[in-house]
């Protein structure tokens, strides 16, 4: 089993930027998937870009295509989301989870089964 604790939230203005970081525990982390998604109030838990367990892959929702760039540190057991020209739309709780079973990198939120807790990100107009 993958622990993962994100961190890196916070409250910053329109235009501005943030990084999340997504540590986990577990030496096999190396061979997993990660995703980011998020949940804004009242809305439902979205995908937000994923990254294979290279690196060598990654993906975006259109929204924040060109803003956000994920990463990944495997030798330090972390994955990073830098989010620049932040927008109000981007507030909401991010969520990393890791994608167990070998499989690649997926946008669907029932094929991630490791779950970290969750980091508040509130963009101010």
């Amino acid at each position: 089993q993958v622990q993962l604790v994100e961190s890196g939230g916070g409250l910053v203005q329109a235009g501005g930027s943030l990084r999340l970081s997504c540590a986990a525990s577990g030496r096999t982390f190396l061979r997993y998937p990660v995703g980011w998604f998020r949940q804004a109030p009242g809305k439902e838990r979205e995908f937000v870009s994923v990254i294979n367990w290279s690196g060598s892959i990654t993906d975006y929702a259109d929204s924040v295509k060109g803003r956000f760039t994920v990463s990944r540190d495997n030798a330090k057991n972390t994955i990073y989301l830098q989010m620049s020209s932040l927008k109000p739309e981007d507030t909401a709780v991010y969520y990393c989870a890791a994608r167990l079973g070998g499989l690649g990198p997926s946008k669907e939120q029932s094929d991630f089964r490791s779950w970290g807790q969750g980091t508040q990100v509130t963009v101010s107009s």
